[in-house]
């Protein structure tokens, strides 16, 4: 078994609390997506936008290359934990719509980084959550018995209303994980 060099694992420290917040949202998100509220919604919309929270924060606080590295290492875990917890359908569309949308949002932020607090994470969180959406529900429900293209719908709405909410966490935290630079 290849050794890991202690170096990569002090790069990886300040990033093990996202990677793991980033991989539980997802795997509690892979469950909750199985259990409709109606016929237009399900549990896993209120859950899911909180990956957008962690990789704004990381992007934020640590830079662009350490947010694909949180991305990365919680899709890895989170497809991991999924394959157990959900179907494989819903755990490969999960990991498939994840890190598209993940890499969009990252990508997003950057480019709006220097406007108001608030643009980067709310503009990349939407734009990014059309993507997860479409993806997601495509992969995991095309072809079975439930209206996936209202699932859509309401999980985007959802999702739209979340990205505005998690404002408020992103604004109240964030001052509090300059502590992860540091490290």
């Amino acid at each position: 078994m290849p050794q890991i060099p202690p170096s990569a694992l002090a790069a990886l420290r300040p990033l093990s609390t996202p990677i793991l917040a980033m991989a539980a949202v997802i795997a509690l998100s892979n469950v909750l997506v199985q259990h409709p509220i109606n016929a237009w919604l399900t549990w896993g919309a209120f859950s899911f936008p909180l990956v957008f929270l962690v990789t704004d924060l990381t992007n934020r606080t640590l830079g662009p290359a350490s947010a694909r590295r949180v991305a990365w290492f919680g899709f890895a875990l989170a497809v991991a934990v999924s394959l157990a917890l959900a179907p494989w359908r819903i755990a490969l569309a999960s990991g498939t719509a994840f890190i598209v949308s993940q890499v969009l949002d990252i990508a997003m932020f950057n480019r709006l980084r220097r406007l108001s607090w608030w643009k980067a994470p709310l503009i990349g969180s939407l734009v990014a959550s059309v993507f997860d959406t479409a993806v997601f529900f495509f992969l995991a429900f095309a072809g079975t018995d439930l209206d996936w293209t209202l699932l859509t719908a309401g999980d985007l709405g959802v999702k739209f209303a979340m990205a505005v909410l998690l404002l408020a966490p992103y604004r109240v935290l964030l001052p509090r994980l300059q502590a992860w630079s540091a490290a």
